[in-house]
């Protein structure tokens, strides 16, 4: 494939079409309606800004934020983001429009469903501390000083629900007096350390500011006091954003001698859930990417629906399941390419569960079903059974197998004992069976779970059974955590698999979000630091299927045109190009806002260096690659390029200068080989 100039007319007829803003200024808008900045010249000035709901002493009673929503709907239109919204029976509705340079116009409408005493809704901006720190705050010429609080009262910084698609409110959060003294005025002004925010209203607001778990809050009126059935109210506010624009150049050094461990490539989740639009994108995807690892479902429900039949015996007889058959094909057509195949079971059958499906509460769309422990056996035999027939009739031995987010209950729920007893009792049945596949340990819905490992991890029992472990990367999480799971994978001297790769687990509520560079971008910055942090064999995209799709058109979430590449999709493309029986390589990075992962076939003389520019254009010097190398190739991904190639380059017998674009994904290719010979 060819990513040079043809692409870029094409993805300006695209931006000409869908209105997609461009690299000079962007307002960042979630899915669920938080504003998290303004970038102009594509550096980034942060901000979080949300509703909450608040009771008298101003404790949280609710607030918008990551998966706390039920169906929040998001749409864009040219340069208009809209996300429409509920929290405790108030509903929002928000428009951004962007209008230049740092400069968007929000209007707000607001409205009760509910009648409450002695509580209000807030627009709430959160000033974190670097940027900020000692930010002198105005509302017209009156400063705003803030009332400290020991109480935490930060929705943004409460542990988010673990259910990929559960609703829940933010906890109540005891604060503490003296109470904020509030202002009144037509503008707001903020000026911190380099940045500066300007908001001007329709009409006066009153607003007063809080100390909030080591930052500041600005609290600005909206509604109630005593709300009211019925009660609604309007604000438009004109926002202008500024800062001092980091240009500084940026040097990494790449450590060819300390390799670290293996990096398999990019994988992918092959769960087979529309049959209308997933045959296409799994063609795209598997023609276009080099994909390393796959994972696909046992149906197990519809394998051994009945406790009585013997279903392996049935699947023989030609009586098999059509979606069994489904999903066994789509393992035999990712084995067929030589790809390892990951098999994860959701849905247990009702023989199978400890009481029965109905004694069990659908809780924000989480069953967790128990198994049945008096069952155990027949439990084993059920799911080898399974895998025995993958093997026979598919030519399929699974690599690894697993229970899908047990930690949470999606949808067989263990305790992190159980899930250790699980490992040893599968895996020496399956053994029994002559099958050479491992249990992968975790699996878990989120990398913060980590402690649902820890008695597997520590049980030398389980070891021999364990093939790798793994955790999905929905919610993010700080670097130790993901320091963590990369020693524990040491620990026990198996791969670490991120077995589900994304970022908000919800968005399939509101799939337009799919298409915003915004979106891209949160994404790839989150497995850059995955891959540099906790060294993983694979990162299995969720999915290369149209949930949650890398791709747009035909159909997929009722999308018209073409299908065609989104950005999400060039930035794993690059990912994708990554030399195959790569080492992670470690890394120095001297430069702000910017993420970056190194890897190298080093026998083979091949290397990709993955660079996320988070900031401003400036240049960067890329060292320690061999002095020899002479086929280089550089690319660029970024909401006005797929993956295009830069032609300046600057090499000084390996150290490699180039300019970086703004807000933009970066993957140098270097080659001590003709390029021409690149696989």
């Amino acid at each position: 494939m060819t990513y040079h100039s043809p692409l870029t007319a094409y993805l300006a007829i695209i931006a000409l079409l869908t209105g997609a803003a461009g690299l000079s200024a962007q307002t960042e808008v979630m899915g669920w309606g938080n504003i998290t900045g303004v970038r102009t010249d594509g550096q980034l000035v942060a901000f979080e800004a949300s509703y909450r709901i608040v009771d008298k002493d101003l404790n949280i009673l609710s607030a918008t934020g990551k998966e706390r929503q039920f169906r929040p709907e998001y749409i864009r239109s040219g340069q208009t983001q809209t996300v429409k919204t509920a929290i405790e029976q108030v509903r929002i509705e928000q428009t951004v429009e962007d209008r230049g340079k740092g400069i968007a116009d929000v209007s707000v409408f607001i409205c009760s469903d509910t009648t409450r005493k002695s509580v209000a809704a807030y627009l709430c901006i959160d000033l974190p501390a670097a940027g900020y720190k000692d930010a002198a705050i105005m509302v017209g010429k009156e400063q705003l000083r803030p009332a400290r609080s020991t109480g935490r009262s930060d929705a943004a910084t409460s542990p988010p629900p673990a259910r990929s698609d559960a609703v829940t409110s933010a906890p109540p959060v005891s604060v503490r007096k003296p109470m904020p003294q509030p202002a009144a005025g037509t503008t707001l002004s903020v000026k911190g350390e380099g940045n500066e925010l300007q908001l001007t209203f329709s009409r006066r607001i009153i607003a007063f500011v809080k100390e909030e778990g080591g930052h500041t809050t600005i609290y600005i009126h909206l509604l109630g006091d005593n709300l009211k059935k019925g009660q609604s109210a309007k604000l438009h506010y004109t926002l202008k954003a500024s800062a001092e624009i980091d240009r500084r150049p940026v040097e990494i050094a790449i450590d060819r001698r300390r390799p670290g461990r293996p990096f398999a490539g990019l994988g992918g989740n092959f769960r087979l859930q529309n049959p209308q639009t997933d045959p296409q994108v799994i063609d795209y995807c598997l023609a276009n990417l080099r994909v390393a690892w796959g994972r696909v479902e046992m149906p197990w429900r519809n394998w051994h629906p009945d406790e009585n039949a013997d279903p392996l015996a049935e699947a023989r007889a030609g009586r098999l399941d059509p979606r069994v058959n489904d999903a066994m094909k789509m393992a035999q057509r990712l084995a067929a390419i030589g790809m390892p195949v990951i098999v994860s079971a959701w849905f247990p059958p009702e023989w199978a569960i400890a009481g029965g499906s109905s004694s069990y509460k659908n809780q924000g769309g989480v069953r967790a079903f128990r198994l049945d422990p008096s069952k155990k056996e027949a439990i084993c035999k059920s799911l080898a059974g399974y895998l025995v027939h993958l093997k026979q009739a598919y030519g399929v031995e699974a690599a690894l197998y697993s229970f899908n987010e047990s930690d949470l209950g999606i949808d067989v729920l263990h305790t992190p004992e159980e899930h250790a007893g699980f490992i040893k009792e599968l895996g020496a049945y399956t053994a029994s069976r002559g099958l050479s596949v491992k249990m992968l340990l975790g699996d878990n819905s989120d990398a913060t779970t980590f402690d649902f490992i820890l008695p597997a991890l520590n049980d030398p029992d389980a070891h021999k059974y364990i093939g790798a472990i793994s955790f999905h990367s929905w919610r993010g999480c700080d670097d130790e955590t993901l320091k963590a799971w990369g020693e524990a994978a040491r620990k026990l001297n198996v791969p670490l698999i991120i077995g589900e790769g994304s970022t908000d687990a919800a968005a399939w509520r509101y799939p337009q979000i799919f298409k915003e560079s915004a979106f891209a971008f949160y994404e790839i910055n989150l497995y850059t630091r995955i891959c540099a942090i906790s060294q993983p064999l694979s990162i299995l995209q969720w999915q290369l299927t149209s949930d949650y799709s890398l791709l747009w058109g035909a159909g997929v979430f009722g999308s018209e045109g073409p299908l065609r590449p989104t950005q999400r999709f060039w930035n794993l493309k690059q990912i994708s190009e990554t030399p195959g029986q790569s080492f992670a390589l470690p890394f120095a990075c001297e430069g702000k806002d910017v993420n970056c992962a190194a890897f190298g076939n080093i026998a083979r003389g091949k290397y990709a260096v993955h660079i996320v520019n988070n900031g401003a254009s400036r240049r960067v010097t890329v060292k320690g690659l061999p002095p020899s190398v002479s086929g280089i190739k550089i690319y660029v991904t970024n909401s006005e390029a797929g993956m295009e190639e830069i032609k300046e380059v600057e090499n000084r017998q390996g150290a490699i200068s180039f300019e970086m674009p703004p807000i933009s994904f970066i993957t140098l290719l270097a080659d001590e080989e003709p390029m021409s010979n690149h696989k």
